[in-house]
């Protein structure tokens, strides 16, 4: 299940969104995919919802069509479908095809795809190459580097695609609907492709070979009759590339009859034209050394990116059995529960929550600024279903004039501005630990709050022996230990609809 389109379509990195979804203990589940959405920032809610009513969904919603999570949208009388592939459907095909299944979502600014450092650097590079030559070369040479360039732009992005990067050039270029899927193989001759030299495969020699022709086009004349001898090799490499297509696995691949295209566009252009070039000693053997590095780069990424999808893939199932909510509740309940009196100093979000969350915290604790993080986005993402406490470790008879000043402060601003305005202080504070900042924020003059009822709470803490900080306590369990704080995250879902809990 790879959903390409569907995952284009919501703008969603592909590696993290599978990564997320395969983790999770109930894939390949609704719940599952629902949960992956919601913690990559598109918020949805799951239906089961008779046809007779799908008239009257939004224009966009999720379906499972064929059996695969699909995005609908509606055009006109015909919708159409996203999925691994996009197909359109009109009204009958789809409720024929489509369970009851819906899935309503809204985008939010965390739901953005995001862009690879390396890309600018790579164009920048490939429009060097291109600018260098209209400056010096002939039109012919600047034809056969232009050749080059996009001949190392389509294998660049061939080497992307084999972990999981969708590749949309690779795409247009094959074409992806279903009526299609017979002709335009090219996920089944480059994905299925057999040939293993030092664990590369013959689309990464693609990339090779248009890589070492670019940098030594760079060069002509000096390096024409080596060019001249490379472009007529290929003919090896075109003639295996078709008879594997043609012969044996019966189907053609627009993107590979692209590439043989260039490599037979560059060795016209080097019988024509690279006529009065001659064999040097030295240029072959930098040649061939330019190649070897070559090689042995494009093979070290190779194994660094395969290793990291290998441990992916196998880190995706140990999560999925760490992110099992009943596994993740036993051991939460297992520690002895604690009972506070006091919920209403520095009580945030909807005070009636059945959920609620405290953070036990000391404003200079190096780690104590994640955990607030970790607070603050949930609030920020369930303001009605969660209530949350900063539970603060202060003792007067312990503490200085800064961390008293500072905590007065907090409880400044906590009594007389908004909830909001409360969390923000809190986060500049542990962004720039500067208590004159904070003085200004509360614009308190000086003068001490009552800080009795932290010292009650902090004793609280201590009785409890929550003495180091972080800590999270939700509904009076202690988290985990075998967890991450950031966790949380996977299990708020369930933690909320929890009656038990």
């Amino acid at each position: 299940m790879t959903l390409d389109k569907l995952i284009s379509y919501l703008k969603l990195d592909k590696q993290e969104f599978l990564f997320q979804f395969n983790s999770h203990p109930n894939y390949p589940s609704a719940l599952a995919f629902s949960d992956t959405l919601n913690f990559l920032g598109v918020k949805n809610d799951a239906y089961e919802l008779d046809k007779e009513y799908w008239d009257e969904l939004p224009e966009e919603f999720i379906a499972i069509v064929d059996n695969s999570f699909s995005l609908v949208k509606k055009t006109g009388a015909q919708y159409s479908i996203y999925s691994d592939k996009s197909k359109t459907l009109n009204k009958e095909e789809l409720y024929k095809n489509a369970t009851d299944f819906v899935l309503l979502f809204e985008k939010t600014v965390n739901a953005e795809q995001k862009i690879s450092n390396y890309k600018p650097f790579i164009y920048a590079i490939l429009g060097t190459i291109l600018l260098y030559s209209i400056i010096n070369y002939s039109w012919y040479t600047v034809l056969f580097n232009l050749l080059s360039v996009v001949g190392v732009y389509i294998s660049l992005e061939i080497f992307n695609q084999k972990f999981g990067n969708t590749s949309a050039v690779i795409g247009s270029i094959c074409g992806d609907t279903a009526a299609n899927q017979t002709i335009n193989s090219c996920n089944k001759i480059i994905n299925e492709d057999k040939t293993s030299i030092l664990g590369l495969k013959f689309s990464d020699f693609s990339l090779i070979y248009f890589i070492g022709i670019a940098v030594l086009g760079l060069f002509l004349p000096a390096t024409g009759y080596v060019i001249k001898g490379f472009t007529i090799v290929s003919l090896i490499a075109i003639g295996y590339s078709v008879y594997i297509q043609a012969f044996v696995e019966k189907t053609f691949c627009r993107v590979c009859l692209l590439i043989i295209s260039i490599l037979i566009a560059q060795l016209i252009i080097t019988l024509v034209f690279f006529e009065n070039f001659y064999f040097n000693t030295n240029i072959a053997i930098l040649s061939l050394l330019l190649w070897g590095i070559i090689f042995f780069a494009v093979s070290y990424f190779n194994t660094i990116l395969t290793d990291k999808e290998s441990l992916q893939k196998s880190n995706a199932k140990n999560l999925r059995f760490k992110r099992n909510y009943d596994l993740f509740k036993r051991e939460l309940v297992q520690n002895e529960r604690i009972t506070f009196t006091d919920s209403q100093t520095f009580s945030l979000g909807n005070k009636d929550a059945k959920l609620r969350i405290s953070v036990v915290s000391n404003p200079y604790c190096g780690f104590c600024k994640g955990a607030h993080e970790i607070l603050e986005d949930l609030l920020k993402k369930y303001p009605n279903e969660l209530s949350a406490q900063l539970r603060f470790n202060y003792f007067s008879e312990k503490s200085n004039e800064k961390s008293t000043g500072l905590l007065s402060d907090f409880t400044n601003i906590y009594k007389n501005k908004h909830e909001s305005e409360f969390l923000k202080a809190i986060e500049t504070w542990f962004e720039n630990k500067d208590e004159k900042q904070i003085r200004e924020i509360a614009g308190s003059n000086g003068q001490l709050e009552d800080l009795n009822p932290l010292n009650l709470m902090s004793l609280e803490n201590a009785d409890a022996g929550l003495n180091f900080t972080p800590i999270f306590i939700i509904n009076g369990f202690q988290f985990p230990d075998k967890y991450d704080r950031e966790d949380i995250h996977y299990f708020i879902d369930e933690l909320i609809e929890d009656e038990e809990i």
